[in-house]
């Protein structure tokens, strides 16, 4: 693109002579030769003043919403953020890539990775790098969009209502999926209802002609259906048990391995095939065929779906097993953590053989039901048989009480490393999980070996 060929979308001045780019950045430090720089403005920082920093490192021209003294070629507009959102969208619009988009309270970054690693065994995939899925993530992963890209996996978080729908504007995703709606951050929502609605955003993205994906077992299904319209809708689904479930794409005869992997048989529109999962637990069955409902619908084979989804490893910080102190085993789970995900990690941790024990930071962004919801951690690690629970946080200690004997509250990390050093030994598993806020990734390095489990 070149500078003027975007000024008229982006509704800025062009301020020098014209020049031709490739490459957009927002970070002086991670700059590349000819990169366009975009100052973006924050709270607590304002991309303008480092405009010179930007040329002196290379960057070819920049986007700014203030006057430079910079010798490189400047784009003037009003509100960077929102030109870096347009300058996206062009970029969307050059492609002819199917897109897919993902959004819901826990799964969706498990189902991204899933359907990236399906679309790779079709052709050249563009996937979301980590948790770039907000309003500034999502433009800068669309702009690494290039001719090559037969597909696009786009993941697409929120902060609060009215976010993704901003997003996915940009996206215009062929395919779009909402793996579930969870008391997750409710902080920023108000409600349940309102992360609801807000996931639901999603839906009015997607074209007439496209295919929304809904999980067939969530309470909110019938509100996202409605709000679809005449579009249309595939379901997926897991069968556990002797539970009959009605769904587009379905998983049944669901086995747990050693507590590592899981065998079942995906049934879809497409056929039936069986696969092998490399990922803990039964949410990541669920996971899966939510990923293979999208690759199908995208243009994936079934071979190319089973192919895919048993090519997936976990991702750090998301159930991963980890060899810990003195030959124990830890399963990472220190990403993220909210009601709803901590009953899914417990439910792991419950299935493997030795002595478990969970270790808990607290959960962040749950307004006024934060005590109530960290009681139940508690209450559930004792209905699942756990051995014992060990806390750090002030809102954790609840969990800790709640628990009762061979629980153990801790004041600091510090203190809780130089305590589980003595304790963990082979034989003993721990599930480490807490908030990002509450940085366990720090226990699981200090309490890891280093190695693969």
């Amino acid at each position: 693109m070149t500078l003027s060929s975007v000024s008229e979308a982006l509704q800025g001045t062009l301020i020098g002579p014209d020049v031709q780019f490739s490459s957009v950045c927002t970070d002086t430090r991670a700059l590349c030769p000819n990169d366009l720089f975009v100052a973006l403005v924050g709270d607590n920082f304002n991309g303008n003043r480092f405009v010179q920093q930007a040329a002196a490192n290379g960057a070819c021209a920049a986007i700014v919403s203030e006057d430079s003294d910079s010798d490189i070629s400047q784009l003037k507009v009003e509100d960077t953020t929102k030109a870096l959102g347009n300058l996206a969208k062009l970029n969307r619009q050059h492609s002819n890539a199917r897109v897919a988009a993902i959004t819901g309270s826990q799964g969706k970054t498990g189902v991204k990775e899933m359907l990236g690693s399906i679309m790779n065994c079709a052709a050249s995939v563009l996937v979301t790098k980590g948790n770039l899925n907000n309003h500034i993530g999502v433009p800068l992963t669309l702009l690494r969009l290039t001719e090559e890209h037969v597909y696009a996996v786009i993941e697409l978080g929120a902060s609060g209502a009215g976010e993704i729908s901003y997003t996915v504007k940009m996206v215009e995703p062929h395919v779009a999926v909402i793996t579930n709606a969870a008391e997750t951050h409710v902080e920023g929502f108000g409600s349940l209802q309102g992360v609801v609605e807000a996931k639901g955003e999603i839906i009015d993205g997607v074209a007439d002609d496209g295919v929304i994906v809904l999980n067939a077992s969530d309470s909110n299904f019938s509100q996202w259906r409605a709000r679809a319209g005449a579009k249309k809708v595939v379901t997926f689904a897991v069968q556990l048990n002797e539970s009959t479930v009605t769904s587009d794409y379905l998983a049944r005869d669901i086995t747990i391995n050693d507590g590592a992997s899981s065998r079942f048989m995906l049934c879809t529109p497409a056929g039936d095939t069986a696969v092998k999962l490399n990922l803990l637990g039964t949410h990541n069955v669920a996971n899966a065929v939510a990923a293979s409902a999208a690759a199908i619908e995208l243009g994936a084979t079934l071979a190319q779906v089973k192919q895919g989804l048993e090519m997936v490893s976990p991702v750090s910080g998301r159930l991963a097993k980890v060899a810990g102190w003195s030959g124990s085993i830890l399963i990472d789970d220190s990403y993220n953590a909210s009601p709803s995900s901590f009953h899914a990690a417990i439910n792991v941790l419950a299935q493997q053989n030795g002595r478990r024990i969970l270790v808990m930071g607290d959960m962040g962004e749950l307004g006024d039901k934060a005590e109530i919801e960290h009681q139940r951690v508690g209450e559930l690690a004792v209905r699942c048989g756990l051995e014992s629970i060990w806390t750090v946080g002030s809102k954790s200690q609840l969990a800790a009480a709640a628990f009762g004997d061979g629980a153990q509250h801790f004041e600091t990390q510090e203190a809780l490393v130089e305590y589980a050093r003595k304790e963990l030994k082979q034989g003993v598993v721990a599930l480490i999980k807490g908030s990002r806020s509450s940085a366990m990734d720090i226990v699981v390095k200090q309490l890891s070996s280093g190695e693969n489990a």
